[in-house]
Protein backbone atom coordinates (compact mmCIF):
# COMPACT_ATOMS: atom_id res chain seq x y z
CA UNK A 1 0.00 0.00 0.00
CA UNK A 2 2.78 2.55 0.67
CA UNK A 3 4.28 1.71 -2.74
CA UNK A 4 0.92 2.24 -4.43
CA UNK A 5 0.62 5.64 -2.77
CA UNK A 6 4.06 6.63 -4.09
CA UNK A 7 3.20 5.22 -7.52
CA UNK A 8 0.14 7.45 -7.63
CA UNK A 9 2.27 10.50 -6.86
CA UNK A 10 4.76 9.49 -9.54
CA UNK A 11 2.06 8.91 -12.12
CA UNK A 12 0.62 12.35 -11.34
CA UNK A 13 4.01 13.77 -12.40
CA UNK A 14 3.92 11.85 -15.69
CA UNK A 15 6.30 9.05 -14.73
CA UNK A 16 5.83 5.48 -15.91
CA UNK A 17 5.70 3.00 -13.03
CA UNK A 18 6.11 -0.78 -12.97
CA UNK A 19 6.05 -3.10 -9.96
CA UNK A 20 8.09 -6.18 -9.16
CA UNK A 21 6.52 -8.40 -6.56
CA UNK A 22 5.75 -11.84 -5.26
CA UNK A 23 2.53 -13.72 -4.70
CA UNK A 24 1.12 -11.86 -1.71
CA UNK A 25 -1.35 -8.97 -1.62
CA UNK A 26 0.42 -7.17 -4.47
CA UNK A 27 -0.71 -9.87 -6.92
CA UNK A 28 -4.25 -8.52 -6.60
CA UNK A 29 -3.82 -4.91 -5.53
CA UNK A 30 -1.23 -3.77 -8.07
CA UNK A 31 -3.08 -4.82 -11.27
CA UNK A 32 -6.33 -3.54 -9.75
CA UNK A 33 -4.68 -0.12 -9.43
CA UNK A 34 -3.72 -0.16 -13.11
CA UNK A 35 0.00 -0.97 -12.90
CA UNK A 36 1.93 -3.78 -14.53
CA UNK A 37 3.29 -6.33 -12.09
CA UNK A 38 6.33 -8.47 -12.85
CA UNK A 39 6.50 -11.50 -10.60
CA UNK A 40 9.57 -13.06 -9.03
CA UNK A 41 9.77 -16.03 -6.68
CA UNK A 42 11.24 -15.19 -3.30
CA UNK A 43 10.79 -16.34 0.29
CA UNK A 44 11.50 -14.90 3.70
CA UNK A 45 14.65 -16.03 5.48
CA UNK A 46 13.79 -18.53 8.22
CA UNK A 47 16.73 -18.45 10.60
CA UNK A 48 15.38 -21.34 12.66
CA UNK A 49 15.28 -23.84 9.79
CA UNK A 50 18.50 -24.33 7.79
CA UNK A 51 16.70 -26.10 4.94
CA UNK A 52 14.17 -23.32 4.51
CA UNK A 53 16.95 -20.73 4.83
CA UNK A 54 18.93 -22.49 2.08
CA UNK A 55 15.84 -22.59 -0.13
CA UNK A 56 15.26 -18.87 0.43
CA UNK A 57 18.89 -18.12 -0.50
CA UNK A 58 18.56 -20.15 -3.70
CA UNK A 59 15.35 -18.38 -4.65
CA UNK A 60 17.00 -15.02 -3.96
CA UNK A 61 19.94 -15.87 -6.24
CA UNK A 62 17.59 -16.82 -9.05
CA UNK A 63 15.48 -13.73 -8.42
CA UNK A 64 18.58 -11.56 -8.71
CA UNK A 65 19.28 -12.87 -12.21
CA UNK A 66 15.65 -12.35 -13.20
CA UNK A 67 15.71 -8.83 -11.74
CA UNK A 68 18.86 -7.85 -13.63
CA UNK A 69 17.27 -8.93 -16.92
CA UNK A 70 14.01 -7.21 -16.05
CA UNK A 71 15.57 -3.85 -15.14
CA UNK A 72 17.56 -3.91 -18.37
CA UNK A 73 14.47 -4.72 -20.42
CA UNK A 74 12.38 -2.02 -18.77
CA UNK A 75 15.23 0.50 -19.08
CA UNK A 76 14.46 1.90 -15.66
CA UNK A 77 15.78 5.27 -14.51
CA UNK A 78 15.40 4.61 -10.76
CA UNK A 79 14.31 1.85 -8.41
CA UNK A 80 12.37 2.08 -5.14
CA UNK A 81 12.68 -0.68 -2.54
CA UNK A 82 9.61 -1.16 -0.38
CA UNK A 83 11.41 -2.87 2.49
CA UNK A 84 10.19 -6.46 2.15
CA UNK A 85 12.25 -9.43 1.10
CA UNK A 86 11.13 -8.97 -2.52
CA UNK A 87 13.08 -5.72 -2.49
CA UNK A 88 16.36 -7.53 -1.77
CA UNK A 89 17.17 -9.01 -5.17
CA UNK A 90 15.60 -6.13 -7.09
CA UNK A 91 17.52 -3.56 -5.08
CA UNK A 92 20.76 -5.49 -5.51
CA UNK A 93 20.12 -5.68 -9.26
CA UNK A 94 19.78 -1.89 -9.28
CA UNK A 95 23.11 -1.57 -7.47
CA UNK A 96 24.85 -3.93 -9.91
CA UNK A 97 23.43 -2.03 -12.88
CA UNK A 98 24.28 1.32 -11.27
CA UNK A 99 20.68 2.45 -11.25
CA UNK A 100 19.75 4.99 -8.54
CA UNK A 101 18.12 3.26 -5.57
CA UNK A 102 15.72 4.86 -3.08
CA UNK A 103 14.61 2.78 -0.10
CA UNK A 104 11.52 3.18 2.06
CA UNK A 105 11.05 1.78 5.55
CA UNK A 106 7.51 1.70 6.91
CA UNK A 107 8.33 0.32 10.36
CA UNK A 108 10.24 1.55 13.39
CA UNK A 109 13.33 -0.50 12.49
CA UNK A 110 15.17 -1.33 9.28
CA UNK A 111 14.34 -4.75 7.90
CA UNK A 112 17.06 -7.11 6.65
CA UNK A 113 16.77 -6.07 3.00
CA UNK A 114 16.98 -2.37 3.84
CA UNK A 115 19.90 -2.86 6.24
CA UNK A 116 21.87 -4.63 3.52
CA UNK A 117 20.98 -2.17 0.77
CA UNK A 118 21.13 1.11 2.74
CA UNK A 119 24.87 1.74 2.15
CA UNK A 120 24.23 1.72 -1.61
CA UNK A 121 21.04 3.80 -1.65
CA UNK A 122 20.81 7.40 -2.76
CA UNK A 123 18.23 7.99 -0.04
CA UNK A 124 16.52 5.96 2.70
CA UNK A 125 13.07 7.35 3.50
CA UNK A 126 11.99 6.51 7.05
CA UNK A 127 8.54 6.38 8.59
CA UNK A 128 10.01 7.19 12.01
CA UNK A 129 13.25 8.77 13.25
CA UNK A 130 15.61 5.87 13.99
CA UNK A 131 18.62 5.93 16.29
CA UNK A 132 21.85 5.81 14.33
CA UNK A 133 20.08 6.46 11.01
CA UNK A 134 20.93 10.10 10.47
CA UNK A 135 22.86 12.18 8.00
CA UNK A 136 22.27 13.05 4.37
CA UNK A 137 21.42 9.47 3.33
CA UNK A 138 18.40 9.27 5.67
CA UNK A 139 15.21 11.34 5.53
CA UNK A 140 12.13 11.03 7.74
CA UNK A 141 9.11 11.31 5.46
CA UNK A 142 6.52 9.26 7.32
CA UNK A 143 4.78 6.26 5.80
CA UNK A 144 3.05 6.87 2.47
CA UNK A 145 -0.70 6.29 2.63
CA UNK A 146 -3.54 6.81 0.15
CA UNK A 147 -5.21 10.20 0.21
CA UNK A 148 -7.58 10.19 3.21
CA UNK A 149 -11.33 10.13 2.79
CA UNK A 150 -12.92 13.51 3.54
CA UNK A 151 -16.71 13.15 3.29
CA UNK A 152 -17.80 11.72 6.65
CA UNK A 153 -21.50 11.79 5.81
CA UNK A 154 -20.91 9.79 2.63
CA UNK A 155 -18.62 7.39 4.48
CA UNK A 156 -21.26 6.73 7.09
CA UNK A 157 -23.93 6.26 4.46
CA UNK A 158 -21.77 3.66 2.69
CA UNK A 159 -21.78 1.49 5.82
CA UNK A 160 -25.40 2.16 6.73
CA UNK A 161 -24.54 4.29 9.75
CA UNK A 162 -26.68 7.15 10.98
CA UNK A 163 -25.01 10.55 11.47
CA UNK A 164 -25.51 10.50 15.25
CA UNK A 165 -24.46 6.88 15.91
CA UNK A 166 -21.28 6.08 17.82
CA UNK A 167 -19.09 3.68 15.83
CA UNK A 168 -16.11 1.53 16.79
CA UNK A 169 -13.92 0.16 13.97
CA UNK A 170 -12.04 -3.09 14.67
CA UNK A 171 -9.38 -4.56 12.37
CA UNK A 172 -6.16 -6.53 12.44
CA UNK A 173 -4.68 -6.61 8.94
CA UNK A 174 -5.54 -8.59 5.80
CA UNK A 175 -5.17 -11.93 7.56
CA UNK A 176 -6.71 -10.62 10.75
CA UNK A 177 -5.67 -10.83 14.39
CA UNK A 178 -7.11 -13.82 16.20
CA UNK A 179 -6.85 -12.44 19.72
CA UNK A 180 -8.54 -9.19 18.70
CA UNK A 181 -11.22 -10.99 16.67
CA UNK A 182 -12.37 -13.16 19.57
CA UNK A 183 -12.03 -10.49 22.23
CA UNK A 184 -14.01 -7.96 20.21
CA UNK A 185 -16.93 -10.28 19.43
CA UNK A 186 -17.25 -11.20 23.11
CA UNK A 187 -16.69 -7.65 24.32
CA UNK A 188 -19.20 -5.90 22.10
CA UNK A 189 -21.98 -8.50 21.89
CA UNK A 190 -24.38 -6.24 23.79
CA UNK A 191 -22.70 -2.88 23.15
CA UNK A 192 -25.01 0.14 22.78
CA UNK A 193 -22.91 1.46 19.89
CA UNK A 194 -22.28 0.18 16.37
CA UNK A 195 -19.25 -1.98 15.59
CA UNK A 196 -17.65 -2.36 12.15
CA UNK A 197 -15.23 -5.30 12.31
CA UNK A 198 -12.87 -6.37 9.50
CA UNK A 199 -11.84 -9.83 10.73
CA UNK A 200 -9.44 -10.83 7.94
CA UNK A 201 -9.29 -13.94 5.79
CA UNK A 202 -7.87 -16.41 8.30
CA UNK A 203 -10.67 -16.43 10.91
CA UNK A 204 -13.68 -15.00 9.13
CA UNK A 205 -15.36 -18.32 8.28
CA UNK A 206 -15.29 -19.39 11.93
CA UNK A 207 -16.77 -16.16 13.33
CA UNK A 208 -20.30 -14.86 13.52
CA UNK A 209 -21.70 -11.45 14.37
CA UNK A 210 -23.22 -11.39 17.87
CA UNK A 211 -26.08 -9.07 16.98
CA UNK A 212 -27.67 -6.68 14.46
CA UNK A 213 -25.53 -3.74 15.57
CA UNK A 214 -22.35 -5.68 14.80
CA UNK A 215 -21.17 -5.50 11.16
CA UNK A 216 -18.68 -8.36 10.72
CA UNK A 217 -16.81 -8.50 7.41
CA UNK A 218 -13.82 -10.38 6.06
CA UNK A 219 -12.30 -7.24 4.61
CA UNK A 220 -13.26 -3.57 4.22
CA UNK A 221 -12.23 -2.38 0.77
CA UNK A 222 -13.21 1.23 1.49
CA UNK A 223 -10.75 1.37 4.38
CA UNK A 224 -10.30 5.14 4.41
CA UNK A 225 -14.05 5.66 4.54
CA UNK A 226 -14.33 3.13 7.38
CA UNK A 227 -11.74 5.10 9.35
CA UNK A 228 -13.52 8.38 8.65
CA UNK A 229 -16.87 6.91 9.67
CA UNK A 230 -15.54 5.63 13.02
CA UNK A 231 -15.29 7.43 16.34
CA UNK A 232 -12.69 5.05 17.79
CA UNK A 233 -10.35 2.43 16.31
CA UNK A 234 -9.30 -0.90 17.85
CA UNK A 235 -6.39 -2.42 15.94
CA UNK A 236 -2.88 -3.80 15.74
CA UNK A 237 -0.12 -1.19 15.44
CA UNK A 238 1.49 -2.01 12.12
CA UNK A 239 1.87 0.47 9.29
CA UNK A 240 -1.87 1.16 9.31
CA UNK A 241 -1.35 3.58 12.21
CA UNK A 242 -0.34 6.18 9.63
CA UNK A 243 -3.74 5.81 7.95
CA UNK A 244 -5.38 6.09 11.37
CA UNK A 245 -3.45 9.33 11.93
CA UNK A 246 -4.23 10.61 8.43
CA UNK A 247 -7.92 10.40 9.34
CA UNK A 248 -7.39 11.86 12.81
CA UNK A 249 -8.78 8.89 14.69
CA UNK A 250 -8.11 7.99 18.34
CA UNK A 251 -7.13 4.38 18.84
CA UNK A 252 -6.78 1.47 21.21
CA UNK A 253 -3.77 -0.46 19.93
CA UNK A 254 -2.87 -4.09 20.64
CA UNK A 255 0.67 -4.66 19.26
CA UNK A 256 1.37 -8.02 17.64
CA UNK A 257 3.87 -9.60 20.07
CA UNK A 258 5.74 -11.62 17.43
CA UNK A 259 6.42 -8.71 15.06
CA UNK A 260 10.01 -8.42 13.87
CA UNK A 261 12.14 -6.52 16.40
CA UNK A 262 8.88 -5.90 18.31
CA UNK A 263 8.33 -2.95 15.99
CA UNK A 264 4.58 -2.84 16.61
CA UNK A 265 5.22 -2.00 20.26
CA UNK A 266 7.48 0.85 19.13
CA UNK A 267 4.83 1.99 16.64
CA UNK A 268 2.20 1.99 19.38
CA UNK A 269 4.50 3.90 21.73
CA UNK A 270 4.84 6.60 19.09
CA UNK A 271 1.05 7.00 19.03
CA UNK A 272 0.81 6.94 22.83
CA UNK A 273 3.61 9.49 23.25
CA UNK A 274 1.78 11.71 20.80
CA UNK A 275 -1.38 11.49 22.89
CA UNK A 276 -3.35 9.67 20.19
CA UNK A 277 -3.72 6.13 21.55
CA UNK A 278 -4.08 3.75 24.46
CA UNK A 279 -2.20 0.44 24.42
CA UNK A 280 -3.26 -2.99 25.64
CA UNK A 281 -0.60 -5.70 25.57
CA UNK A 282 -1.75 -8.76 23.63
CA UNK A 283 -1.10 -10.96 26.67
CA UNK A 284 -3.43 -8.74 28.71
CA UNK A 285 -6.21 -8.57 26.13
CA UNK A 286 -9.55 -9.94 27.33
CA UNK A 287 -13.10 -9.12 26.35
CA UNK A 288 -13.65 -7.46 29.73
CA UNK A 289 -10.53 -5.28 29.47
CA UNK A 290 -11.33 -4.25 25.91
CA UNK A 291 -14.92 -3.32 26.74
CA UNK A 292 -13.81 -1.33 29.78
CA UNK A 293 -11.24 0.67 27.80
CA UNK A 294 -13.61 1.37 24.91
CA UNK A 295 -16.51 2.39 27.14
CA UNK A 296 -14.27 4.69 29.19
CA UNK A 297 -13.06 6.53 26.10
CA UNK A 298 -16.47 6.81 24.49
CA UNK A 299 -17.89 8.19 27.74
CA UNK A 300 -15.26 10.94 27.87
CA UNK A 301 -15.89 12.97 24.73
CA UNK A 302 -13.40 15.68 25.68
CA UNK A 303 -10.60 13.11 25.97
CA UNK A 304 -11.68 11.45 22.73
CA UNK A 305 -11.57 14.80 20.91
CA UNK A 306 -8.13 15.57 22.35
CA UNK A 307 -6.84 12.18 21.18
CA UNK A 308 -8.34 12.73 17.73
CA UNK A 309 -6.56 16.08 17.41
CA UNK A 310 -3.31 14.48 18.56
CA UNK A 311 -3.71 11.71 16.00
CA UNK A 312 -4.20 14.20 13.19
CA UNK A 313 -1.11 16.11 14.36
CA UNK A 314 0.99 12.96 13.88
CA UNK A 315 -0.08 12.51 10.27
CA UNK A 316 2.44 12.94 7.44
CA UNK A 317 0.10 13.60 4.49
CA UNK A 318 2.92 14.55 2.10
CA UNK A 319 4.95 11.34 2.53
CA UNK A 320 4.07 9.85 -0.85
CA UNK A 321 4.86 13.07 -2.70
CA UNK A 322 8.15 13.55 -0.84
CA UNK A 323 9.31 10.03 -1.72
CA UNK A 324 8.15 10.50 -5.31
CA UNK A 325 10.25 13.67 -5.47
CA UNK A 326 13.28 11.71 -4.25
CA UNK A 327 12.75 9.12 -6.98
CA UNK A 328 12.29 11.71 -9.70
CA UNK A 329 15.46 13.50 -8.58
CA UNK A 330 17.32 10.20 -8.53
CA UNK A 331 16.05 9.33 -12.01
CA UNK A 332 17.18 12.71 -13.33
CA UNK A 333 20.61 12.33 -11.76
CA UNK A 334 20.92 8.84 -13.20
CA UNK A 335 20.13 10.03 -16.73
CA UNK A 336 22.62 12.91 -16.38
CA UNK A 337 25.33 10.49 -15.24
CA UNK A 338 24.79 8.37 -18.33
Amino acid sequence: MPALAVAGALRAEGAQVAFVGGERAEAELVPAAGYELHGIRVAGLDRRNPLLAARAALLAARALLVSVRLLRRLRVDAVMGGGGYVAGPVGLAAVLLRKPLVLTEADSHLGIANRLLAPFARRVCLAFPLAGRTGERYRVTGRPVPAPATDRAAARARFGLAPDETVVLVFGGSLGARSINHAAIDAFADAPYRVLHAAGARDFATLSAPGPRYDLREYVHEFGEALLAADLVVARSGGSIFEVAAHGRPAILIPYPAAAADHQTANARWMVDGGAAVVIADAELTAERLRTEVDALLADRDRLATMAAASAALARPDAAREIADELLAAAGAGRTAR
